[in-house]
């Protein structure tokens, strides 16, 4: 598999108006010229506002396909313009059913792992005027993925993101998102899921709760009501 990145995004917490309030977010991202350093940490000159469910080592770098670009531009009826999504690569080539848990690809100078899909939340929403936007991307599984960074280097915009590695064929965003977001009972769906040694730490410990929640349900089911 051959990719390439369209544009690469980058921005600085600002306060953005949400409901009756003023929230901090560095979802407002520019697109920039030349190269930037990817590292484990993120790309420099990109930050997160709240670090405890932005960035870390899974999230170094946020990916979103330029294929949806259009589809989004229709259901809103006016057009968008590169990222409206705050990822920091607009790629082509990379879609949901086809991109994998533990993929390896290099991008420029850089070797990446994908680790998770990504959860919009009620900034996408505001960012995009559309109060119903984050439900109806969950929804879809147009959601783009993460990045963790395992060979630090300089990407730009215009590089090759060329498939090293995938290790789990079935393991697709796409799967991952049924089982998050649509068939969140599916016991061996999860036993596999969780297996992966790719997948983000945020991502198992919500698969791992929900599976127990399974199993002590079927136990309690098995063992039948007190005498």
């Amino acid at each position: 598999m051959t990719a390439r990145l369209i544009s690469l995004n980058v921005g600085q917490p600002a306060p953005l108006r949400y409901r009756q309030k003023w929230v901090t977010t560095a979802f407002g991202k520019q697109p920039v010229s030349g190269g930037r350093r990817l590292t484990s940490g993120g790309i420099d000159g990109d930050a997160q506002a709240d670090r405890s469910v932005h960035g870390g080592p899974a999230k170094a770098a946020c990916v979103y396909p330029v294929e949806h670009y259009p589809i989004w531009t229709a259901r809103l009826g006016r057009s968008l313009a590169i990222p409206s999504f705050g990822e920091n690569f607009t790629t082509e080539g990379l879609l949901e059913e086809d991109v994998c848990i533990g993929d390896r690809f290099r991008v420029g100078q850089a070797l990446v792992e994908v680790s998770q899909p990504r959860q919009p939340c009620f900034k996408l929403a505001t960012w995009n005027g559309e109060p119903r936007f984050a439900r109806w991307v969950q929804e879809s599984g147009r959601t783009g993925f993460y990045f963790r960074c395992l060979e630090e280097g300089v990407v730009q915009s215009g590089d090759l993101i060329v498939l090293v590695e995938r290790p789990f064929p079935w393991a697709t965003i796409a799967e991952a998102n049924r089982l998050m977001h649509r068939t969140k009972q599916d016991r061996a769906g999860l036993e596999r899921m969780l297996a992966l040694p790719a997948l983000s730490e945020s991502w198992r410990q919500t698969f791992q709760r929900r599976l127990a929640g399974i199993v002590e349900s079927s136990s309690m089911r098995l063992d039948g009501p007190p005498d």
